[in-house]
């Protein structure tokens, strides 16, 4: 499934061929492919800070810190927290919807973390593998471009549905300090009508955030051993941009 483009007859001399390092060994040329284009990138890694700080300044509006001494007016610990917590999630919706918009008009690889091919019988055969590769139980990966089947589902379901429900109950909650005249209660309002005890939107929204805590490690341990084990790059590609295959 590599893209990589062979070099031609008019291209010249292979470099890669005959340079050699210090040592007089030569270099080994790898296939490469361009995956992640730069807003995917950019969108990834604002997105990744910006969960991380709502997943701190979410707890410790969860769980507050210990009361401090002094005259309230003199402290504003909590009021900092809050606002990062706000200013955090605005920075997320926008550059969420960003990422949704690009996928209209950047490559395939942009819009695999939007939909499951659950029609396709060989997709699933190959969700079956990757369970087995991860557990131990295949010997050898197959390769893939963009996200492999499992990693797909575990992006659409983990990180799309997910921050999509977040965002969601949080601006729903965001509306109830803003009033019903606010654009916040305007659009998303409508999360009342489903659970019309305020607490029970907190709640969902507190169990989310545990929900992303748990997303984020498994997503940190399975590219990190995919970038090991698999002979591929995972973690430079949302860097670079670039897949390379080592074997």
């Amino acid at each position: 499934m590599m893209d990589a483009i062979a070099p031609g007859p008019d291209t010249g001399p292979d470099l890669a061929a005959l340079a050699a390092d210090a040592s007089g060994e030569r270099a080994v040329g790898r296939p490469t492919v361009y995956v992640y284009e730069a807003p995917v990138r950019i969108c990834h890694w604002v997105n990744a800070f910006s969960i991380l700080v709502l997943m701190v300044t979410g707890y410790l509006i969860g769980t507050p810190l210990p009361t401090v001494a002094g005259e309230a007016s003199d402290n504003f610990v909590m009021g900092y927290i809050r606002f990062a917590h706000f200013a955090a999630g605005q920075v997320l919706a926008v550059f969420f919807l960003t990422r949704i918009l690009w996928a209209f008009v950047g490559n395939h690889h942009s819009r695999q973390i939007f939909y499951l091919p659950v029609h396709r019988k060989q997709f699933w055969k190959e969700v079956l593998h990757e369970i087995r590769w991860y557990a131990f139980l295949e010997r050898e990966p197959k390769m893939y471009v963009g996200h492999n089947p499992l990693a797909q589902t575990a992006m659409f379901t983990g990180f799309t549905l997910f921050v999509a429900f977040m965002i969601v109950t949080g601006f729903a909650l965001y509306s109830e300090g803003a009033g019903i005249d606010s654009w916040q209660h305007k659009l998303f309002g409508w999360v009342f009508a489903i659970w019309p005890n305020s607490q029970d939107v907190h709640t969902w929204h507190h169990l989310g955030m545990w929900a992303l805590v748990v997303f984020v490690m498994v997503h940190i341990y399975a590219a990190v051993r995919e970038d090991i084990m698999s002979r591929q790059s995972i973690i430079s590609s949302m860097v670079s941009g670039e897949r390379q295959f080592r074997d």
